[in-house]
């Protein structure tokens, strides 16, 4: 109740002083407007407009003053605010061949971090959960829903998963399967599934049926599409075809990241996917803010503003033509 109190305060007071400031004005209209004694338009109304400038600037002033400081715990994000990402990291033998990036010089699972760093750099992460599921000839969660953007990191840089499986065909529907099961009970549309592969050997047909908590499909490509390494007695390039396909068939995006990061409007669509509307919510920081940054503007450029227009009486005699 101060700020109010003291903001009614100043208006009065600021109101009061202008009523006695314009009497005298008044008696001495002819020295300051000229012959004719007429303020402008602006000269009229300007003056009256410093006591509500004082009082806003007062109340918003006092009310940040007074506010405790604001915080954003990560643990205190709403359940509407989070979103999980999903990533479906193909580990095969395959993803080891250097052939990726701008040069094609570093490993297709080097440059799966690499689009991925720059992926947690441009989101809000206080906001995200993150998940890892690793896939070969089978799929092994890594980690679930964690805010350990650090875990994260290693997992896609160091972590040799490919250990961890039998030698085969690389099975990427399993990992669709298995990340399906894990966010199904989630939130609705609070989920994006990021498939990031070289898409070697990926089957043509079949495709599991997403639940409502997906609501973005993003597959990103790596390695290069157009000359093939030799691995394990055959060619193994990027399919981008195939990978094309199946973002199609889960109606997602696909993504050549062999040289390009994700793009921003990508990024964020599938971050405000769900969100009921872009409204701003006001709070009472954000109105304080508002009156105290218009009242002190307008508190500062009100003398200017009569100096320059108050008036159109100008003394002196003309420069002669």
């Amino acid at each position: 109740m101060v700020a109010p109190l003291c903001a009614i305060l100043v208006l009065v007071l600021m109101w009061v002083a202008e009523t006695l400031h314009q009497r005298r004005v008044t008696s001495l209209a002819s020295l300051a407007f000229g012959p004719e004694g007429k303020p402008t338009f602006l000269g009229r109304v300007l003056p009256w407009l410093k006591a509500p400038a004082a009082a806003l600037a007062t109340w918003g002033l006092l009310v940040l003053a007074t506010m405790p400081p604001k915080v954003h715990p990560p643990e205190k994000a709403s359940e509407g605010e989070i979103k999980h990402v999903m990533m479906i990291l193909d580990v095969s033998p395959s993803m080891q061949l250097i052939d990726a990036g701008k040069e094609g010089m570093i490993s297709r699972r080097k440059q799966c971090a690499t689009l991925m760093q720059s992926f947690f750099r441009r989101v809000i992460m206080e906001q995200v959960r993150l998940s890892v599921i690793a896939v070969y000839t089978g799929a092994k969660p890594v980690v679930v829903d964690t805010r350990d953007v650090e875990v994260v990191r290693n997992i896609l840089n160091d972590l040799p998963m490919s250990h961890a499986f039998d030698p085969g065909q690389t099975q990427l529907f399993s990992g669709l399967e298995e990340a399906i099961g894990i966010c199904r009970p989630w939130a609705k549309d609070s989920t994006t599934l990021v498939i990031l592969s070289d898409g070697d050997t990926l089957p043509a047909i079949g495709m599991p049926s997403l639940p409502p908590s997906v609501s973005d499909v993003l597959v990103v490509g790596v390695g290069d599409p157009r000359q093939g390494s030799f691995i394990n007695g055959y060619q193994s390039k990027q399919e981008s075809s195939t990978l094309r396909q199946m973002a199609a068939r889960l109606g997602g995006v696909y993504h050549d990241g062999n040289a390009r990061h994700i793009q921003s409007d990508v990024l964020e669509r599938m971050m405000n996917a769900g969100k009921e509307g872009s409204a701003i919510r006001l709070t009472l920081r954000e109105l304080a803010l508002m009156a105290a940054s218009i009242g002190s503007l307008l508190l500062a450029a009100i003398p200017f503003l009569l100096a320059w227009g108050g008036t159109r009486y100008r003394p002196g005699v003309p420069a002669e033509a």
